[in-house]
């Protein structure tokens, strides 16, 4: 059959049922098309114009195109290619990147059928597509100009800058993004490279009698089936604990159903998904442990030897009885959070090949440091044998930081000597990578007659799952930022995260602290009710100022932007009529007795050619960016001659891009390589300094552990602070969110508001959609479509308020940003619904009918 591809006549000879996808990728080598859930037709990521009409091209059957024109980003011709890559550019509707092209594709299809397309009009032709970086609101602002433009036949143009702190300056490479040009680990094209594939366990807890392989190895096409026995170091693998096995060995029991029991290696992924489909696995199935609170029982199964509790914060801070005794008023309530998938749009995949007799491993982790002990560890090699290069990712928010397939991906290419690489299907990374915590929370609150908060008590049970990842560290999260953005003189907090045979849940985006103020935030909402007290006013007279106290018994000594973000959204919130307000804080940096780091390096090697090597993550928030704006910064240098490398073969460590603080550390540490580089510009030209290179270095190593008896505690070198408002329409439905947040310094205003829409979107659909249901142990769905992600006619009109309230360490002052944004969400939201309805809601998400609420009668 024939048929044209971006201009082009194809003849195609093989199997009609072959998704267009499929061959694009495979066999036309067009890789703009993404694939992020195939063939589940629910991210709109591989969006391809079919004649007039754009089509999921991961369920569009090579039969359909017989005689047809296809057309993707490659195909639109070099004035489209231009206005929309110079339009979501400018407006900033392009983070990640890895749905854009899909987004770009119906996006010219609607604009051919519509030339001047309303707002409305493109947000609902953008519902087959998800984005998670953005709240779709500055794609629309990109599509918008992009249809103004080709119907008037104009050019658009970039902005134009100085690279320098606080303008907005274009997103590093992002054209590239737009337009599919950019290659994510799966478009990764290698000779002789191999294909592999995972087999998980069946069960969420069984004992693995006898792995049987013989009729998978037999296969034609099939190279090799590994299983736990040939991992040549040690397979126990984790973030902080090391208590997750690469791979179950037969004998060892199952924790969960993303358990890995073998690794199957083809020429071809089907192939590799044929031969997992024959390798038969005899069990003796347990019941699995599932409820958290019967995990603690003394009875209860053990899922790891040392019993089912990870671990315990406690901190108690003044006499309880007494405050307990003098309060004028207590509210108190069982809150309780539900478990969420990240939705990352590009599912984990990585690709490892031979490499002077080490590995060299392309992840799209979210730390390439962790990963290469991780990985030199699995494959009994010395650090400087393992060199991991970051390849950019589709969107991280947590959800990447344990190792997936870069362990995998790396034995197998290591032991056969020929490059391998291994990705999760969308089913395979819902089932195996670690989610938000179900967090359970007992809080009790009172205050004064004055409305001054007088204690809080607060007790924190979350479920971590079958593996600790970083499970402690969000419920010493939750436990350190208990009191919310307050200050709170009496305090008895503590914090349990318990191990069940659910999926296991880690790192993303609030990391415990959105939990936290969902319950907090709504009883001083009780509070406020009880007393006659105006929300606003009650939350301004205890919001943290310069020496006040934490949850954790911090003095913060500078830098508490509350106040500032609670008087910007002051005049919105007298306006409005049913609303709902909470306030955010949250840590910039580890912290907690934990060194906070990086490390960067400045080299000149050419007049016009500067490269910057730091160790962060490049996962759509921008750190790429940043580190280009700080050097244009110090020195002057055009941005234009600034390259940036995330590769270990650099040593500029960094640790794991977590805690909001890669812009905090990589700008401090770049600020330090170029004192130097500064001075030198003085007197030479940069031609006279090629070849010199400068480096510098950040490290705050004086932080304390919880629990610690010193004299004055540091939890976290860094805050920042939020107001969040949300208005409610006259049928209940939220209207508007308007979200004030201290970000210290605007690095860049573009970034800045687009972080900030993104977390919105986060957070909107944790308070009221979003949920991973689990059934005995497994997820009731590995369907991204049923996971609650809202969809850009979805979301609400958004406000975003810039406030800056410099912090002492910060460069320039800088805060984080990337988590900030939607700790205060849910809080705000179920304080806007009860004063529309009067119904306290204790449990997330909080369904809201499609055609609103039913108002109380006062």
């Amino acid at each position: 059959m024939k048929f044209t591809l971006n201009g082009e006549i194809v003849e195609y000879e093989g199997d009609p049922e072959l998704p267009l996808l499929t061959y694009l990728r495979e066999e036309a080598g067009i890789l703009s098309a993404k694939d992020g859930c195939a063939p589940q037709a629910a991210c709109g990521c591989c969006t391809v114009q079919l004649e007039d009409k754009a089509v999921l091209s991961c369920v569009t059957k090579m039969s359909r195109v017989k005689g047809k024109a296809v057309t993707t980003t490659e195909g639109l011709g070099e004035y489209r290619q231009e206005v929309f890559a110079n339009s979501f550019v400018s407006c900033g509707g392009v983070q990640c990147g890895f749905c854009i092209p899909g987004i770009v594709m119906q996006s010219n299809v609607l604009i051919n059928k519509n030339p001047e397309p309303s707002r409305a009009d493109i947000e609902k032709a953008l519902t087959p597509n998800l984005c998670r970086c953005t709240g779709y609101k500055k794609i629309v602002d990109s599509v918008e100009m992009a249809a103004e433009a080709i119907r008037k036949e104009e050019e658009v143009k970039l902005p134009e800058g100085n690279g320098r702190i606080g303008s907005r300056q274009p997103k590093y490479h992002a054209a590239d993004l737009v337009l599919g040009r950019h290659h994510y680990t799966d478009d990764i094209r290698l000779p002789g490279m191999k294909v592999g594939a995972l087999k998980f366990s069946d069960h969420p807890r069984a004992t693995v009698r006898k792995i049987d392989i013989s009729a998978a190895e037999k296969m034609d096409g099939v190279i090799r089936i590994f299983t736990a026995k040939d991992i040549p170091g040690d397979r126990q693998i984790g973030l902080i604990k090391q208590d997750w096995p690469m791979m179950i060995a037969e004998g060892e029991t199952t924790r969960y159903v993303g358990d890995v029991l073998a690794l199957a290696v083809a020429e071809s992924d089907a192939l590799a998904r044929k031969a997992v489909a024959e390798i038969e696995v005899d069990y003796d199935v347990l019941e699995p442990v599932t409820d958290m609170h019967e995990a603690l029982k003394p009875d209860a199964p053990k899922i790891h030897p040392q019993g089912n509790q990870l671990s315990r914060s406690y901190t108690s801070r003044g006499d309880m009885a007494a405050a307990e005794t003098s309060s004028a008023y207590i509210a108190q309530g069982i809150f309780e959070t539900q478990m969420i998938e990240h939705g990352f749009m590009e599912p984990e995949c990585t690709v490892a090949r031979p490499f002077d007799d080490g590995i060299e491993v392309f992840s799209s982790g979210q730390g390439v440091f962790d990963d290469r002990k991780q990985v030199a560890k699995i494959l009994e090699l010395p650090l400087e044998k393992v060199r991991v290069i970051l390849v950019p990712n589709g969107g991280g928010f947590g959800g990447k930081e344990d190792l997936t397939t870069q362990g995998h991906a790396a034995m197998a290419a290591y032991l056969m000597q020929v490059p391998v690489k291994v990705r999760l299907t969308r089913d395979e990374s819902i089932a195996m990578h670690p989610k938000r915590h179900p967090i359970w929370m007992d809080y009790r609150v009172g205050c004064d007659a004055n409305g001054k908060l007088t204690f809080v008590k607060v007790k924190f049970v979350g479920d971590t799952g079958a593996y600790a990842s970083v499970g402690m560290k969000v419920l010493e999260r939750s436990a350190g930022h208990a009191t919310g953005a307050y200050n709170v003189p009496v305090t008895d907090v503590e914090a349990i995260a318990v191990y069940t045979n659910n999926l296991p849940c880690g790192a993303m985006r609030g990391f415990g602290v959105n939990q936290s103020a969902f319950g907090f935030e709504s009883l001083i909402d009780e509070l406020c009710e009880q007393g006659g007290f105006d929300r606003w006013q009650f939350r301004y007279d205890n919001a943290l100022q310069d020496g006040d106290m934490t949850a954790t018994g911090q003095i913060i000594e500078g830098g508490a932007g509350a106040r500032q973000t609670l008087l910007a959204v002051k005049d919105a919130y007298d306006a409005a009529e049913y609303k709902g307000i909470a306030c955010g804080i949250k840590n910039t940096g580890i912290g907690n007795g934990m060194p906070d780091e990086s490390k960067a390096r400045v080299q000149i090697l050419a007049p016009d050619k500067v490269l910057v090597d730091h160790g962060w993550t490049e996962m759509g928030q921008g750190v790429n960016t940043v580190a280009q704006q700080v050097v244009c910064n110090e020195t002057g240098i055009d941005p234009g001659c600034i390259e940036v490398r995330v590769d270990t073969v650099s040593e500029q460590e960094a640790g794991m891009t977590t805690a909001s603080r890669a812009t905090s550390l990589v700008g401090n540490a770049l600020i330090d390589a170029c004192k130097q580089l500064k001075e030198d510009l003085q007197t030479h030209s940069l031609d006279e300094l090629v070849g010199r290179s400068y480096e510098g270095h950040f490290c705050v190593d004086w932080t304390t552990k919880p629990g610690a008896m010193v004299e004055k505690v540091y939890t976290h070198y860094s805050y920042s602070y939020a107001t969040q408002l949300v208005t409610l329409g006259d049928d209940g439905r939220i209207q508007k969110i308007t979200a004030a947040h201290d970000a210290g310094k605007i690095f860049n205003p573009t970034l800045f508001e687009g972080q900030l829409e993104g977390s919105i979107h986060m957070g909107l659909g944790y308070a009221i959609s979003e949920e991973l249901v689990m059934e005995n142990g497994r997820p009731k769905t590995t369907r991204l479509r049923d996971c609650g992600i809202l969809r850009a006619k979805e979301m609400p009109e958004m406000e975003i308020i810039g406030v800056e309230v410099p912090d002492p360490y910060g460069p320039y002052g800088a805060k984080g940003v990337g988590e900030i944004g939607l700790v205060p969400t849910a809080g705000a939201v179920a304080n806007a619904l009860y004063q529309y309805d009067g119904v306290r809601r204790h449990k997330l998400p909080m369904r809201i009918p499609k055609r609103g609420l039913k108002k109380r009668v006062v």
